[in-house]
């Protein structure tokens, strides 16, 4: 299995509860579409992850992951103080960015 980049790039910067790289990793109007709640731009973003993601200790283990054009996708396993449990995350890019990462169920 050969990890995309932004897959790497995201588990990393989620494992090191590093939310200024998370940030980065995201077009300035990038979008996270939690299971249909949408938050856009970074400050949402930020505001979201504080409650849902690093702001919780969240951290991800890799259980498979894919890539296709401008798309990428990880199905992992979430542990932490918040949601705990299989996820699957998909990652459409702009410029090397994430313009929008969706989260659903396994």
């Amino acid at each position: 299995m050969t990890t995309p980049a932004i897959v790497s790039a995201v588990i990393a910067a989620v494992n090191d509860g590093n939310v200024s790289r998370f940030l980065d990793l995201f077009d300035t109007m990038g979008v996270v579409d939690d299971w249909g709640s949408i938050y856009r731009g970074h400050e949402a973003i930020r505001a979201w992850s504080d409650r849902e993601l690093i702001g919780v200790a969240a951290n991800f283990t890799l259980e498979d992951t894919g890539e296709h054009g401008d798309t990428a996708w990880m199905r992992v396993q979430v542990g932490g103080n918040g949601f705990t449990g299989p996820s699957r995350f998909a990652f459409s890019m702009h410029d090397g960015r994430i313009a929008r990462m969706t989260i659903t169920a396994d």
